[in-house]
């Protein structure tokens, strides 16, 4: 069944270090994987018993040819997320009328799809994805897999307008308080439909995040225990940058793998109500 307009699909990781980073993720997530071969730089894709989860590849490997979209910053490591699109060349049009800056134009991959990468207004590189034969990721929950996405935004009211413009994102406040206490409203916290339906949502991050580490969007992925997993990544080389922290949704950490990528724990087991 193909993914509505606007939904995470596909994520991959832009490495310094291939090798490392296999070893570091699989050691910590239990990821499984294959190699695309030199047609397509040596893609690596991540399954998950069995499941698909994503792709990674070393940035050096990247053909010539554009046969792979290039990464904005070929010298940092990084999680890229990809939302589904019903037509590509259609999605990056609106995406530039609406302020965004084309990192990699619209380009076949394959059979797998079509894709494209921008800048978006508040400089968050967002990719887009039109399946061929490669749906997406498989999302099943479980440890190991991506649970959700999240859009940290220096302006949160531009973000929303070009999310609802060029995604069809349907913004709606988040009903669940925080670990706080705090209730959240559409000023500080939306999703990209009613809750229970949602699969990403964006943050305002004014006044609690320096102005000078822009937006970007950021992945979570789901853990048995937050602590245990913490405990793996420092083991591996890997930094804790926050947390661990309860919440509503599970103890969530902010984490680094050894060559800077970062990304989120999450383990929903351990929510606090």
């Amino acid at each position: 069944m193909t993914r509505t307009t606007g939904t995470p699909t596909w994520l991959d990781l832009q490495t310094t270090d291939l090798e490392i980073a296999k070893r570091f993720y699989g050691e910590l997530f239990g990821w499984q994987f294959e190699d695309s071969g030199p047609d397509f730089g040596h893609y690596t894709m991540i399954t998950k018993d069995g499941g698909l989860v994503g792709g990674m590849m070393d940035v050096a490997n990247y053909p010539t040819d554009g046969s792979v979209p290039v990464p904005a910053d070929g010298t940092k490591s990084a999680w890229d997320v990809f939302l589904a699109v019903d037509d590509v060349d259609k999605r990056l049009g609106l995406a530039t009328a609406h302020g965004a800056t084309v990192l990699f134009p619209a380009s076949d991959v394959g059979p797998a799809g079509r894709c494209a990468t921008v800048a978006d207004p508040a400089g968050a590189t967002i990719a887009m994805w039109q399946a061929g034969d490669t749906e997406g990721y498989a999302f099943t929950g479980q440890p190991g897999t991506p649970v959700w996405f999240e859009l940290m935004a220096q302006d949160f009211e531009a973000a929303k307008a070009f999310y609802t413009a060029v995604f069809d994102f349907n913004p709606v406040a988040m009903e669940t308080p925080m670990e706080d206490g705090a209730d959240t409203d559409a000023s500080s916290y939306v999703t990209n439909g009613p809750e229970a339906e949602a699969s990403s949502g964006i943050c305002n991050i004014v006044g609690f995040v320096p102005e000078s580490e822009g937006s970007w969007w950021r992945i979570y992925f789901a853990v048995d225990g937050c602590d245990k997993a913490v405990e793996t990544v420092q083991q591996m080389g890997g930094t804790l940058l926050d947390g661990p922290e309860d919440s509503p949704f599970g103890r969530i950490a902010t984490v680094a793998d050894p060559m800077g990528a970062t990304f989120q724990l999450c383990s929903p087991g351990e929510a606090v109500r």
